[in-house]
């Protein structure tokens, strides 16, 4: 009695050896290990067809044939201090995905003083941690990277503002993608606007201010129409920036924030004073995270691939790891694409 077609895919594919992910993928075994250990003397076109077939056959490395093979998991630490809950369980779930699948190991630390970061970083590395992710803020902490630098750690910094020489990174384009956002509030017709800064310490902050400047100033909006204040990409200083921003009869008709959680605040006190979001003001956010589909009315933002960014992460770090030992190349610096997203929370400007 033969099993019906998908107990029968499913079979195959839980018994998927080397070998045949080597034979769909017309290579050896030995590239395949090399595609799996994340060795860099691998043609990008031929990665790319063997992880294809590992996709296809669902091929998972097992983590302890490898080490009995002597080439045990990589280890990782994952350093992080987010303000934003949404963007870190975000980051999280694609950074552990993309260990699953690879056979490496996470060690997740929290690093809330970055003066701590030496402390915090020695341990990390006493443990055997072969190389470093970090999420920002620490992507950009001054004190962190020192610490890293002296280290000789293998490191990539993610949702970082620049390129480094010292370290892989990957971004996005903030300053792009704010003027693509504000554009849009500008084709509704908005000419009185707000805008909620993140935390100082990111320079992701004054980027996306420049792009939403850039595109006021190309449309002609006189900036006495344009109100911006400080927030620190938390719930809490969203919610003071917007109650000075709407405060007084002169009130924008957008209000700009930095992140969703920041917007997700703004539209929860403009709520509370009666105002009706977007038809009073239109709000929008960046980042995407959980919160931007969750609220009412569900916020137009900026889609910033996080999961995606640490899925990249966890690739990239394997690959230092390998280039560091190996003492060639310079750290990568990549740059993911972003997605306006055009939710309820934006419409046209009040008459």
């Amino acid at each position: 009695m033969s099993l019906p077609p998908e107990r029968q895919r499913r079979r195959t594919t839980q018994s998927a050896t080397i070998r045949d992910v080597a034979a769909r993928a017309g290579v050896s075994p030995m590239t395949v290990s090399r595609v799996i250990n994340r060795e860099t003397t691998v043609k990008e076109e031929t990665r790319a067809l063997v992880e294809q077939a590992i996709t296809d056959l669902n091929y998972a490395p097992n983590p302890a044939a490898r080490s009995l093979a002597g080439s045990a998991p990589f280890r990782i630490g994952l350093l992080y201090d987010n303000p934003s809950t949404g963007y870190l369980s975000e980051f999280l779930v694609g950074a552990l995905d993309e260990s699953s699948r690879t056979g490496a190991q996470v060690v997740i630390e929290k690093c809330a003083e970055p003066e701590l970061a030496g402390a915090t970083l020695t341990r990390l590395l006493r443990t055997g941690v072969d190389g470093l992710i970090l999420p920002p803020p620490l992507c950009e902490s001054p004190q962190v990277l020192a610490e890293v630098k002296a280290s000789g750690a293998a490191a990539v910094g993610v949702a970082t503002g620049t390129v480094s020489t010292d370290m892989a990174t990957i971004r996005i384009d903030n300053e792009a993608a704010a003027f693509e956002l504000t554009q849009h509030l500008l084709s509704l017709g908005h000419r009185r606007f707000g805008f909620i800064k993140g935390h100082p310490n990111q320079t992701v902050s004054q980027q996306r201010l420049d792009g939403f400047m850039t595109a006021l100033k190309a449309a002609g909006v006189p900036m006495e129409d344009v109100r911006v204040e400080q927030g620190y990409f938390t719930y809490r200083s969203g919610l003071d920036a917007a109650e000075k921003l709407l405060a007084g009869d002169t009130r924008p008709t957008a209000i700009f924030a930095c992140n969703d959680d920041m917007a997700a605040a703004a539209a929860g006190l403009a709520h509370r004073l009666g105002l009706d979001v977007p038809g009073d003001v239109s709000i929008v956010g960046f980042d995407d995270t959980s919160i931007a589909a969750n609220i009412w009315p569900a916020l137009t933002t900026v889609h910033q691939p996080i999961a995606a960014m640490a899925r990249a992460a966890v690739d990239l770090v394997l690959e230092e790891i390998r280039r560091k030992r190996d003492g060639t190349g310079e750290p990568r610096q990549l740059m993911h694409p972003h997605t306006l997203i055009v939710r309820d929370s934006s419409g046209p400007a009040p008459k």
